[in-house]
């Protein structure tokens, strides 16, 4: 018996010991678990906070590093970079990063009104001939041009695009720094002579030094697709050269002549015979870039010219000076295939066909759907309504009653974070400064077939200065019309299959 006892002293001493040598290796463990719970991700509060203050005293070089970038078979890739790390001759930096984010924001406010006017016009039925710009006749008449009939609307800034790329233009070749623009459907760049041009980079492009520059008759099918055109020197034949103007719904506005140029992007082959404006006559627009190279759905735009058969883009984060690419192919090969991409339909509109609008079914926050009507997002018989992804507007806009949903959710999933006063158009922002990382519930953007985008943390609450306030960087809008910006978009390759008419978004792939 005694033996016996001895025994199981032994066997409970060695099992102690066990435990003991055990404890704090699961206590380790434990420690090491993700203290979120479901529906909750965590954001970064220090590397976004880094990344803000040195974009601030990032200066710009006059040749930004890019891709090694080559054409392969019927493929065309190029170079992307955020629009706020474009060296300009002007020579001005923010003063710190709140500067930075309130100029962004005027210049965002800006684009989204033009593009909601843009669509109340033509839901309301007028054209954009109907738009006349005031400095439009002095331009028209020293050209000898036929003057367009239209009401007069002053000019403001549009701020239109917020990434670019470095394409060529003419022979020989001259690079140039172009907006790329999904809202856009007719590309241009400022010309010499220049009766009203804006800062650029780059000296601006004479048509007259190129050997490839052509002039664009009144009777072409380029001339005629314009929505505002007019005829220099036109003869009852129609041999005289095609004139055009973009205006904004803004009241900005180019206007010049229009030519075919050869173009040249990446390592491409050069694409010869691409209409685009000559603008003499630029006012409101860009500082900086040349141009833009317009990458709408309507049949001026380029991939629509060299008859793309998709094209896709991954932006980078808009405060880093990398680079990410825009692809566009010939081929039937779809640019969202793959497993792990998101795809929903695209919607035509017949009333706009320049703008890529997505079949969006619901939003949810913290893994709940919001109780938003189907209708919100819809379009209408009028053409009115619907959501469209947009590269050039940075902040994504939702009707009044679906942003409340959103912000009263978001609210509720972060009741334990310090808030902090609205800033510009956000209402809803926090005193991130005495934290390295927090837990915010999910966002995502869920499409036909049970398909769901699920964001970043960073894309949808955003540094606004340099000392630690992040704010929900979504905004509200009185129109019908919702617009998905581009800092949701970040980090997201987005690829259009114009074949099928369907978008396709597949995350960390620039």
């Amino acid at each position: 018996m005694a033996e016996d006892d001895a025994i199981a002293h032994r066997l409970l001493f060695l099992l102690m010991l066990f435990v003991l040598s055990t404890a704090p290796v699961v206590c380790r463990h434990h420690s090491r678990r993700s203290t979120g719970s479901p529906g909750t991700t965590t954001l970064d509060v220090s590397a976004g906070l880094a990344q803000a203050l040195r974009a601030v005293s990032f200066v710009p070089t006059a040749h930004l590093s890019t891709h090694n970038l080559s054409a392969a078979g019927e493929a065309i890739s190029i170079s992307l970079h955020s629009r706020d790390f474009l060296p300009s001759s002007g020579g001005h930096r923010h003063a710190d990063y709140r500067e930075l984010t309130l100029a962004r924001l005027r210049r965002d406010a800006a684009r989204v009104r033009a593009i909601t006017a843009r669509a109340a016009l033509a839901v309301g039925g007028v054209a954009a001939a109907d738009l006349k710009p005031v400095a439009e006749e002095k331009f028209l008449q020293s050209t000898a041009a036929e003057t367009i009939e239209g009401p007069v609307v002053s000019g403001t800034s549009l701020g239109s695009g917020e990434y670019f790329s470095r394409v060529s233009v003419g022979s020989p070749a001259r690079p140039l720094y172009m907006v790329l623009d999904t809202g856009s459907d007719v590309s241009w760049i400022q010309c010499l002579p220049c009766e009203d041009c804006y800062q650029q980079s780059d000296p601006v492009y004479d048509a007259s030094a190129s050997s490839s520059s052509a002039p664009i008759s009144c009777d072409s099918s380029q001339c005629r697709a314009l929505e505002v055109s007019a005829c220099r020197n036109s003869t009852p034949t129609g041999d005289g050269s095609c004139l055009y103007q973009v205006s904004y719904g803004d009241g900005s506005y180019t206007v010049g002549e229009f030519i075919t140029e050869t173009l040249t992007l990446g390592g491409s082959e050069p694409v010869s015979g691409v209409a685009v404006g000559c603008g003499h006559d630029n006012e409101g627009l860009f500082v900086g870039a040349a141009g833009l190279l317009a990458l709408g759905g309507g049949p001026l735009s380029f991939p629509s010219q060299i008859s793309a058969r998709s094209f896709s883009y991954c932006l980078v984060d808009r405060d880093s000076p990398g680079s990410s690419t825009l692809d566009l192919s010939t081929d039937a090969a779809s640019p969202s295939s793959g497993a792990s991409a998101v795809t929903a339909p695209l919607i035509r509109n017949r009333q706009l066909e320049t703008y890529y609008y997505v079949g969006l079914s619901g939003i949810s926050v913290g893994g709940q759907m919001l109780s938003i009507s189907p209708s919100t997002f819809a379009v209408d018989d009028r053409g009115a309504g619907g959501v469209i992804i947009d590269s050039g507007t940075a902040i994504t806009r939702l009707p009044s009653s679906a942003y409340e949903s959103l912000r009263e959710a978001f609210r509720a999933g972060t009741s334990s974070l310090p808030p902090a006063s609205a800033f510009s158009l956000f209402d809803t922002c926090f005193d991130l400064s005495s934290r390295t990382s927090v837990q915010v519930p999910t966002v995502g953007f869920h499409f036909p077939g049970n398909r769901e985008l699920s964001l970043p943390a960073k894309n949808y609450l955003i540094p606004v200065d340099g000392t630690g306030t992040y704010c929900l960087a979504f905004a509200p809008t009185s129109a019908p019309l919702s617009i998905i910006g581009n800092v949701q978009q970040q980090g997201t390759r987005v690829g259009f299959d114009l074949n099928n008419y369907s978008v396709g978004f597949t995350a960390n792939k620039c």
